[in-house]
């Protein structure tokens, strides 16, 4: 139990595709008003959320991919969910996915990437052989309630059942309520990294990364 009401977390599936795309645009968004999915796409939010769940079905299984998500419900709703994962070869997979679902709403995939390169010069992943956490995040009525540490308690046994001996999360540095979060779940700070032109754009200095072992 976590949360009030029932509480249990199960693998994400293609039926949760608007609801992981909430998930990512609130976590890329953190405390800002905008992330890397409203200025790489640079269209409204609906189209934003419509982009993200094309992506989370698309043949290509990136990070933003249902398979790679894990969903904490209260009494059978979704409510929290993140995304687990190898660290190795996620730029690679997000890029061929873009490529894929793009054409799918008129837009050109090369646009998008060049307008989320913004983000390039202060982004921190960790090593290739980390177990990355990301899109972490939780449906508003719902937060407070322990679903985000009972979701990464999984997601950290999974990393481990699959032979990693570290895990990393990265989040914009500002965003406070994250990282009390992943303190308390174990991660200490690992690196920064800032860019004025980031900053000047999205109103953070960069991005944080914590780190913790198996």
């Amino acid at each position: 139990m976590c949360g009030a009401g029932r509480s249990s977390i199960r693998p994400a599936r293609s039926a949760d595709a608007t609801f992981i795309a909430r998930i990512v645009l609130a976590a890329q968004r953190g405390p800002l008003s905008r992330g890397w999915t409203d200025i790489a796409l640079d269209r409204p939010e609906p189209e934003c959320l419509d982009f993200m769940a094309r992506l989370a079905i698309a043949r290509v299984r990136s990070w933003y991919h249902v398979a790679h998500f894990l969903i904490a419900e209260v009494d059978g709703v979704p409510a929290a969910a993140l995304c687990a994962l190898p660290a190795s070869g996620t730029v690679v997979a997000a890029r061929a996915a873009i490529a894929e679902v793009a054409p799918q709403i008129g837009a050109d995939p090369a646009a998008i990437v060049a307008r989320g390169g913004y983000a390039r010069n202060c982004w921190v992943q960790g090593g290739e052989g980390d177990w990355l956490i990301e899109h972490v995040a939780t449906e508003a009525s719902h937060r407070g309630g322990g679903l985000v540490q009972a979701l990464i308690g999984r997601a950290l046994a999974d990393g481990k059942a699959a032979g990693f001996a570290q895990a990393s999360i990265s989040f914009v540095i500002g965003n406070e309520a994250a990282e009390r979060c992943y303190a308390q779940a174990g991660f200490s700070f690992a690196e920064e990294k800032r860019d004025t032109a980031f900053e000047a754009l999205t109103g953070a200095p960069g991005f944080r990364r914590f780190a913790r072992g198996m």
